[in-house]
């Protein structure tokens, strides 16, 4: 019997710093994240970064919170439910980090008499960060509590004709009535080591103006590539001339390389150029989160016009978009009915 697994990001519990802390140190434990040996990740983590991040975070989540929970723990469940209603398999939500745990779909499913997991990462482009922890992680638990089962997982979904159709109109539907002088598409931040450990060529990805516009296997792993591949066919379909959008990458941490140009630098030198009104919009995510709701919604648009903006709009994720719904369920209904996912 098959069955799918919806998996996204996660939250804490609450945004109180007792909750937050925990939830951090499951992040950024995971080898896939901070990607350096155990006890220097144990050192960085727990010795330095979680004895005063858990408080500014939950500080930044109490900004965000909403009387039904997590912002992106309420909407997954919205889009999730809705899903549910338009395919005939057994479907379950799961969050990589907090609750409810990828362990704990899969035993919803296994309930059900589920044998054949379609595992769906909700992110549009792969990182070794999002898509592969994901995957490791629910490979692991399957060795362990789950052998009879089989996974299928849903490819990244970044250049898929649908996904960008929903997309682009969602984007579209935002910006009527906002006379924009420019749209930024800000994704969310990776090192640029993890760009390179994913390249399965060992010597494409030079992260320069050319690597990701110059065909090679190494795009099906390749964040970068995927995040200039999802901008230029949104572009493409709405029409946006060369000088009105540009991509960035937002959320990096301190001490490592990490891919540019930077969102919060990128925002605070567009009003000396010129751009008094900005939309921007956050591709990397199919859900709001802290990252946009936080990050973007909030802070950025209180730095743009302390540098000399005037109109800021932080476009919505996808989230529970009914149009969106529609495309999540139709994967699913032609895997159902497939060996392979048709996706």
């Amino acid at each position: 019997m098959k069955g799918v697994l919806l998996i996204n990001l996660g939250s804490p519990d609450s945004p109180d710093p007792k909750d937050v802390k925990p939830y951090l140190d499951q992040f950024l434990m995971d080898k896939y994240v901070i990607d350096v040996p155990f006890l220097l990740r144990a050192l960085l983590v727990r010795g330095i970064i979680l004895r005063k991040r858990p408080e500014d975070s939950a500080e930044a989540y109490q900004k965000i919170w909403w009387e039904e929970g997590s912002p992106l723990i309420v909407l997954s469940e919205r889009m999730y439910k809705k899903v549910e209603q338009k395919t005939e398999l057994p479907v379950t939500l799961a969050m990589r980090y907090g609750k409810p745990s990828i362990e704990t779909g899969l035993q919803q499913l296994a309930d059900q008499g589920v044998t054949e997991v379609l595992l769906f990462p909700l992110y549009p482009q792969y990182a070794m960060a999002s898509t592969l922890t994901v995957l490791a992680e629910a490979e692991e638990v399957r060795k362990k509590k789950f052998p009879q089962m089989t996974f299928t997982d849903v490819p990244a979904f970044y250049n898929k004709p649908d996904y960008i159709k929903v997309l682009a109109d969602s984007i579209k539907s935002s910006l009527e009535g906002f006379n924009y002088d420019h749209l930024l598409f800000s994704y969310h931040g990776i090192p640029e080591r993890h760009i390179r450990k994913t390249d399965v060529t060992k010597s494409h990805c030079k992260i320069n103006s050319t690597c990701c516009t110059t065909p090679s296997a190494a795009h099906k792993f390749c964040y970068r590539h995927q995040c200039y591949e999802t901008t230029r066919l949104v572009v493409e379909q709405l029409g946006i001339p060369e000088d009105k959008y540009s991509l960035t990458f937002q959320s990096r941490l301190a001490g490592d390389k990490w891919l540019e140009p930077y969102t919060d630098v990128e925002i605070n030198n567009m009003p000396a150029k010129g751009v008094k009104s900005l939309a921007v919009v956050t591709p990397a995510f199919v859900t709001d989160c802290l990252e946009t709701l936080e990050e973007i919604a909030m802070r950025a648009n209180e730095d743009f016009k302390e540098h000399g903006g005037e109109n800021f709009m932080a476009i919505p994720c996808l989230n529970d978009n009914n149009d969106w719904v529609d495309v999540v369920a139709n994967w699913i209904n032609e895997w159902a009915h497939a060996e392979t996912p048709v996706v």
